[in-house]
């Protein structure tokens, strides 16, 4: 009787969440993002380095301007469409009028679903039609694909594209690179704005790998192809400033030195391991000063690890940023709150800073560990998993990541805190990046593995709808996910990994009871920024 009791509860509870969030308005959806503003101390900086900020600012400006195009198209054509303020401000959040925390779904009167494909190929353009398309470069990463004057498929290369924009930007880089003092720093941006006006942007990252010892940061680009919905293949526009914190840097380069011998240990078949991470990987520590383009569209990440480039990673590794002011922003705004709400009273206490720093900087680590290429000799992985790769790969990071954790506590690697730290952690970071929705591959990642979780007896939910973690279940399962997610990587199984995602990659009913109890909770979902000259303290 109490059961059933407590089932009507919930299914009452359910009924009600549902309708907050159909009647939830577009003032409330706006509110939902917390304002963070983004600064740090910058009177350690040369002058040199003070004057080459405010151009960073212009050229990542222009990278903004360039997503706005790729994502949506007109930027201030749509603006002008629109006289409510909340309104004008959810889309400037989402770079159009698609709501990236709701699988992108329309939230503008007039607009239909978002092309798969974005703005990167036109939108009456078949899957084959482009199969039957003879030109090799139209699944390069930095061209579109547009019709001529006969209705014809074209490839344009960015650099043609978007050329006037480009070759702006290439002029401040240059004007950038002349008051760089790092001479690893001066060499990347020089090499970087001459990706931009030709499209080969391998040399730059090399060069970007290279650098070690600037205090300035300067990611810019088209990197990321989560935009790109159709094959994945098309890159993003976006830049980041960063500034470096080298108190917490030190901190984390003993780990790099163990990267070759965490690949070997890694609990699969020897032919899923045969790859040498590079060892020039690097882990460090910024605050971020300024977001645009591509990352600061809907949820904001916490973490950087690049370059993308598989030959680059194999030949070089990669590099892992952690961007400790905004996961420190969304770590007491919305970490800490969600584990109020659905973490059992006596494991709240295993919620902290450090354990989600860590998981944070471990799951970027687990991007350049696994495999690139498959064992079949079918390409790479990216190529071969298409449009499942995101999803995949992210998942593969999340819980490397943890099992790497939990390798380096049991090596005495790591020694403050405890595992169970990382644990608790982990579980109350999915509920925070369930909430970026299944159009985003972290979403769709930390759906697929909170119902593993479940499924494994790792996490349980009690009667009061909070959730437990089971250590010893939690260690065996991190293990067995790990085993499954690098093998499909590995064997290049496309089905399998569409099936996986198909299964468990969307929000299903006390999953959304979950979330929509933190909704009405009035959590915040993300974070959005104030930034710019005015904010920073030089």
């Amino acid at each position: 009787m109490r059961k059933y009791f407590l089932l009507v509860i919930a299914i009452i509870f359910f009924i009600n969440s549902i309708s907050y969030t159909q009647e939830m308005t577009i003032k409330e959806k706006v509110e939902r993002y917390k304002q963070v503003t983004l600064t740090s101390d910058l009177s350690w900086l040369s002058s040199n380095e003070k004057r080459m900020i405010p151009i960073l600012i212009e050229i990542a400006n222009i990278m903004d301007n360039l997503f706005w195009q790729q994502n949506y198209g007109d930027k201030e054509k749509l603006l002008n469409l629109i006289t409510d303020d909340f309104e004008k401000k959810y889309v400037l959040i989402n770079y159009g009028p698609w709501d990236q925390l709701d699988g992108e779904k329309p939230f503008i009167k007039g607009f239909g679903d978002k092309p798969k494909g974005a703005n990167f190929y036109p939108v009456d353009m078949t899957i084959e039609e482009f199969n039957n398309l003879k030109d090799e470069s139209k699944t390069s990463p930095y061209t579109i694909l547009r019709r001529d004057s006969k209705g014809n498929l074209i490839v344009i290369p960015y650099s043609v594209a978007y050329e006037k924009e480009l070759k702006e930007a290439y002029s401040l880089m240059l004007k950038a690179s002349e008051l760089a003092e790092d001479e690893g720093l001066k060499k990347y941006l020089k090499l970087r704005a001459e990706a931009l006006i030709t499209d080969n942007y391998q040399p730059s990252d090399f060069a970007w790998m290279e650098m070690k010892t600037s205090n300035i940061d300067f990611i810019v680009g088209p990197i990321e192809n989560y935009t790109d919905g159709l094959f994945g293949y098309k890159t993003a526009f976006e830049s980041f400033i960063l500034i470096k914190d080298k108190k917490w840097s030190n901190k984390l380069n003993k780990f790099t030195s163990l990267l070759p011998d965490i690949q070997k240990s890694l609990p699969v078949e020897e032919k899923y391991k045969t790859e040498t991470p590079g060892l020039e990987s690097d882990l460090n520590v910024y605050d971020a000063i300024y977001f645009a383009g591509d990352c600061n569209a809907g949820s904001k990440t916490i973490a950087i690890n690049l370059p993308n480039n598989e030959e680059v990673q194999l030949k070089k590794g990669s590099r892992r940023l952690q961007l400790k002011n905004v996961m420190k922003a969304k770590f007491d705004n919305i970490m800490i709150p969600i584990s109020e709400i659905l973490i059992v009273p006596e494991q709240r206490k295993y919620v902290k800073f450090n354990a989600f720093f860590e998981n944070t900087m471990f799951h970027e680590v687990a991007h350049g560990l696994g495999i690139k290429n498959t064992i079949t000799g079918a390409g790479t992985v990216r190529e071969v998993l298409k449009d499942m790769y995101s999803s995949i790969e992210e998942g593969k990071a999340d819980i490397l990541g943890l099992y790497l954790v939990t390798q380096l506590y049991e090596m005495g690697e790591l020694t403050e805190g405890e595992l169970m730290d990382n644990y608790v952690t982990f579980v109350t970071g999915i509920f925070r990046s369930c909430r970026f929705g299944a159009a985003s591959p972290h979403g769709k990642a930390n759906m697929v593995r909170f119902y593993y979780f479940l499924d494994k007896g790792a996490i349980s939910r009690n009667e009061k709808g909070m959730y437990s973690i089971n250590f010893e279940k939690m260690k065996v399962a991190v293990e067995s996910s790990v085993k499954e997610i690098l093998t499909i990587q590995g064997n290049g199984d496309y089905e399998l990994a569409k099936s996986i995602i198909e299964k468990d990659g969307y929000i299903k009913e006390i999953l959304k009871l979950d979330l929509d109890r933190i909704n009405s909770s009035n959590i915040p979902v993300d974070i959005v920024f104030n930034m710019g000259l005015e904010y920073l303290n030089f």
